[in-house]
């Protein structure tokens, strides 16, 4: 790096960055303004610069950088920022990623939804993982691949030129002018892509989106390695047994979930998701030819997964989103018997995809009923047998209870279990999500790993060695945490009885259901309907901001859930439901307790609030 200022400022940032950016993926929504989230970070931290202020303090003041891991972290961030700085463009124009196809697939999509040509140029070789023909017959994408002895070879084009360069030095770049998007690859640490010219801004945002519900940005130690090469400085990483910790992480999967089918490891829960729905896609494709898919989701469910669906659906002509109902009144299993009887009227292929516990209700159907519902057998209209459905669960919630294997509720029934791995299997020290299957999936995991490797999307190795040192604690942790919820879910039954509760009952837990997390409607008063919810919704931030303001230490505002320590508040129609329709959103508390908390010292303050009240 030439600029001394700005290597020496990073250089600083580094020593004296808060340990969180390097070990957690969790965000605080108490210093995060969603209208803000895009620029208040780097603005702040441009500030920072400016003032060449890195102190510790000053750096963890910082609002949170915009939507969680996926879209954008710290470290992920302040590479970006580096990175424009030094080449004199915009930090919005650098995107990375942890995978070296998705940005390509980025253009493509934003290309097949304008209509606009495209055409990608290499130099040496494309990534291992590209496959133009499953590119083109599965996700619909129109390209000319064109391979060029020299940058000075690159043919004028009218539509979207792509340049792609594998190259040691990740950072090192020199974008031609006929250029429109320049993406630099490496192996081991992933990607990034330059938005050339204004003519392409445009796209910024729609390359950002599919970060955001396709993959992730570079991981942070990725991140802290790119930086820490940018400013010559050595980094000696602790290399890992990938191999075994793959072997390790893939062996207690199938343990935890009582499968023997092979598990499938991803950078994030939307990554393995992601993988899912276009490996069943491309399953279908091959053997229901002309049928049209159907992708089954609850509106209000967590807002990644409903929105991955309809982005996936505005893609392909024969793909269609359909909702269904699994809340409050409503009754997941009539709701699913509704939807596959209309399926099967239209001939088409049913994926449901489903949250066991519901979130943020931690609602559980009757799992005898919803069996039978998803084994029974329906007709089409010409009297033929109808395409079974294929069952998606997310099982974030609840990774520890059995539904796949051979005696299990699901046994019979095509069903692919997933969990999101920032949760209860990491701890929240990574966000890789993992799958596995039940004995009908065989098939359907082949082409799920298929599409897992073509989006470069697998765990990275540091994701595989956190998973394997953190699950074997993962079902005592989840004990201890069920424990904790328990008590003081029974605490706030006592002392605030108006309250309404969603959590499991003692006769799920006895089951197996065992959650540590529940959603609280508080007691409201007013003389409307729109008095009384915003009321509640006043109420909801008042408890919030009284326990993160008495408990720093351990109470958070955030999202997250299955952390190894502390209590994580959060109100899902801001947070986890940001792109579900407002309809749907719940402006509920939802409640996430650890196994490593101050249990006592929470109920003193609710306790406190309730006086309060």
């Amino acid at each position: 790096m030439q600029d001394d200022k700005l290597r020496n400022y990073i250089k600083n940032v580094l020593q004296n960055m808060p340990a969180d950016w390097l070990n957690l993926t969790t965000h605080r929504l108490d210093i995060y303004e969603e209208k803000l989230a895009k620029t208040q970070f780097l603005e702040q931290f441009e500030n920072l610069y400016n003032n060449n202020n890195a102190t510790t303090n000053a750096l963890r003041a910082l609002p949170t950088a915009y939507d969680y891991i996926r879209l954008g972290h710290p470290l992920s961030s302040v590479l970006e920022w580096t990175l424009a700085k030094l080449y004199r463009t915009n930090p919005e124009n650098i995107i990375s990623f942890s995978s070296q196809t998705i940005p390509v697939l980025a253009v493509l999509r934003a290309n097949l939804l304008a209509n606009k040509n495209t055409q990608i140029v290499y130099t040496s070789a494309l990534p291992a993982s590209f496959d133009s023909e499953v590119l083109n017959h599965v996700y619909g994408y129109q390209f000319e691949l064109k391979k060029v002895d020299s940058l000075e070879a690159i043919p004028e084009f009218d539509g979207s030129t792509v340049l792609i360069v594998e190259q040691e030095a990740i950072c090192d770049f020199t974008i031609p002018t006929n250029v429109d998007f320049y993406i630099n690859t490496h192996p081991e640490l992933g990607s990034f892509v330059v938005v050339n010219g204004e003519q392409n801004d445009a796209y910024i945002p729609e390359i950002q989106h599919v970060r955001r519900r396709e993959t992730i940005a570079m991981t942070p130690a990725n991140s802290f390695k790119a930086l820490k090469g940018l400013i010559d400085e050595p980094y000696d990483a602790v290399v890992t047994d990938v191999a075994q910790n793959k072997a390790k992480v893939t062996k207690l999967i199938n343990e935890i979930t009582n499968t023997h089918t092979k598990a499938l490891v991803g950078s994030s829960g939307l990554s393995i998701q992601y993988a899912i729905v276009m490996g069943l896609i491309d399953y279908a494709l091959e053997n229901h030819a002309g049928k049209d898919i159907k992708i089954v989701v609850p509106p209000n469910c967590y807002g990644g997964t409903n929105d991955q669906a309809r982005r996936v659906a505005a893609c392909l002509n024969n793909v269609e989103v359909v909702d269904f109902a699994v809340d409050g009144n409503n009754d997941m299993v009539e709701s699913i018997d509704t939807v596959l009887s209309n399926i099967a009227a239209q001939d088409a292929v049913p994926f449901i995809i489903a949250e066991i516990p519901t979130n943020p209700r931690v609602e559980v159907p009757n799992l005898t009923d919803l069996s039978n519902v998803l084994r029974k057998k329906r007709t089409t209209p010409k009297g033929e047998t109808a395409v079974e459905p294929i069952f998606i669960l997310d099982q974030t919630f609840c990774p520890n209870v059995h539904f796949l294997g051979d005696t299990d509720i699901l046994a019979d029934v095509s069903t692919i279990s997933y969990a999101s791995g920032s949760k209860f299997p990491s701890g929240g020290k990574c966000t890789a999500g993992y799958c596995v299957g039940n004995h009908k999936t065989s098939v359907f995991i082949e082409k799920i790993e298929k599409h897992l490797h073509l989006c470069d999307n697998e765990a990275t190795p540091l994701q595989y060695e956190i998973l394997a040192t953190q699950m074997p604690s993962m079902t005592q942790r989840i004990k201890d945490a069920y424990a904790n919820t328990r008590e003081f879910v029974s605490f706030i039954q006592e002392v605030l009885p108006d309250a309404n509760i969603n959590f499991v009952s003692e006769e799920l837990a006895a089951q197996g259901f065992t959650p540590s997390v529940f959603s609280l409607d508080l007691p409201t008063k007013g003389n409307t309907a729109e008095e009384k919810e915003a009321y509640k919704r006043a109420l909801n931030l008042k408890l919030i901001d009284l326990m993160i303001t008495e408990i720093p230490e351990e109470s958070k505002y955030c999202v997250s859930y299955g952390q190894l320590k502390g209590c994580y508040w959060t109100i899902p129609a801001t947070s986890t439901q940001g792109t579900t329709k407002e309809g749907d959103k719940d402006y509920i508390a939802r409640v996430a307790l650890s196994p490593n908390m101050d249990l006592e010292r929470h109920k003193k303050v609710f306790l406190d609030f309730v006086n309060s009240i």
